[in-house]
């Protein structure tokens, strides 16, 4: 994948995180978030009033086998700085592309709400090429 991991943390699943990371290259920025009970992967765009764009879902920690585990949770950006991924152990589980205006997650959830997304969240492997 092209492109460079910006922010690494280990976590545990199902206790609160918030990790955030901005594009080098513009104003969009994206952060994942597990509250306890799941965990969505958010796109912001921080000069507007109302900065979130688009969620994803990515997990229910009661649905999460190895919860107990140390999990390296880490968001790269494409080197133009208009798509970012979400990486989890070594595994993309959300894209978020912000030129299209869409993101992509394993879950396919929620469904889209305002301008995003219009096709859906559908996880589809195209998601990958961004990044090549």
């Amino acid at each position: 994948m092209k492109g460079a991991i910006a922010v690494e943390e280990m976590i545990i699943v199902g206790r609160s995180v918030l990790i955030e990371s901005r594009s080098a290259t513009n104003a969009f920025a994206v952060f994942f978030e597990d509250e306890g009970d799941t965990a969505y992967f958010y796109a912001l765009d921080t000069e507007r009033e109302d900065p979130i764009l688009d969620a994803l879902h990515i997990y229910n920690v009661a649905n999460v086998t190895d919860a107990n585990s140390p999990s390296r949770v880490q968001i790269a950006w494409s080197n133009d700085g208009l798509k970012s991924a979400l990486i989890i152990n070594g595994s993309v589980h959300a894209v978020f592309d912000f030129y299209s205006k869409r993101g992509y997650c394993r879950t396919g959830f929620p469904p889209p709400i305002g301008n995003w997304s219009q096709e859906g969240h559908e996880w589809s492997d195209n998601a990958l090429k961004l990044f090549s």
